[in-house]
């Protein structure tokens, strides 16, 4: 329980700090997959659909970034992300966020 509430919070903080920023810069975009691949594997461990997996960081994207492109890239990446076996918040940077 404490490392989920851990996990939420401290991605809430960064999606937080990030959404301060007037434009997307390459590092904010970055940086919101490193968030989403995070949030992803936070909560296919605790086994949330990939429904309700989507909609949560749907919404830190939405909150994050300004760019439509940049917010329409990032949904896709969410959607293979969920969509992927592999529940490891660093294999799944690795392999959508490089």
């Amino acid at each position: 329980m404490k490392k989920t509430l851990l996990a939420v919070v401290s991605i809430s903080v960064a999606a937080f700090a990030y959404a301060n920023s007037p434009s997307d810069s390459s590092e904010l975009v970055s940086q919101q997959c490193k968030i989403s691949a995070e949030a992803v594997s936070t909560l296919k461990g605790l086994r949330y659909g990939n429904t309700s997996i989507r909609k949560d960081v749907s919404g830190l994207i939405n909150l994050s970034l300004k760019v439509q492109e940049n917010k329409d890239a990032a949904q896709m990446t969410l959607n293979r992300m969920v969509d992927d076996h592999i529940n490891s918040a660093s294999a799944l940077e690795t392999k959508y966020c490089s």
